[in-house]
C-alpha cells in the first residue's frame, strides 16, 4: 500500500527510535528494562536478562525492518503493533508494583505511559499503510 511522504518519514523515525531502543536493551539500559519484566515470571535474575536481551534483539530487528523492508511494510507494522501488545504486561507490572525506571518515578507518570502503548500500536499501524488495509479489508 503507498504512503504519504509524512508517514514514510514517521516509519523510518518509529524504526530508528525501536532500533536504539533495542540497542539499549542490550547495552547501557539493561537494567531500566529488566525493570520492566512482569513480576508475576519467576524471579530470577537469568530469566530477566533473557527476556530483556531476546526483546532486545526483537526490537533491533523490528526496528531495522521498519526501515529498510519497506516493500513489506505492512507486514512489519503488524508485527511491531502485536509487538507494542506482547510487551505491554511489563508497562502494567511497572505500574502495578510502584517501579522506578526510565524516569518513571511517579504512579502518575507510570500510568500515563500506559495510554502511550495504544500510541505505539497506532503509529506502527498507520505509518506502514496497515491501519488503512487492515481496515479496507474488514469492509470486504
Amino acid at each position: 500500500m503507498e504512503t504519504s511522504l509524512f508517514q514514510k518519514i514517521m516509519r523510518i523515525l518509529l524504526g530508528a527510535l525501536m532500533t536504539f531502543a533495542g540497542i539499549g536493551h542490550l547495552t547501557f539500559q539493561r537494567e531500566e528494562f529488566q525493570a520492566q519484566v512482569p513480576k508475576w515470571l519467576p524471579e530470577s535474575q537469568a530469566l530477566m536478562d533473557f527476556v530483556v536481551i531476546s526483546s532486545g534483539i526483537v526490537e533491533i530487528t523490528l526496528g531495522l525492518a521498519m526501515i529498510l523492508l519497506w516493500k513489506h511494510q505492512e507486514k512489519v507494522g503488524i508485527a511491531l503493533a502485536i509487538f507494542y501488545v506482547l510487551i505491554f504486561p511489563g508497562n502494567i507490572s511497572q505500574y502495578t508494583n510502584s517501579i522506578d525506571a526510565f524516569g518513571l518515578d511517579t504512579d502518575f507518570k507510570r500510568l500515563l505511559r500506559l495510554f502511550f502503548q495504544p500510541v505505539l500500536i497506532f503509529w506502527a499501524l498507520w505509518s506502514t499503510g496497515a491501519l488503512k488495509q487492515l481496515m479496507n479489508r474488514t469492509k470486504n
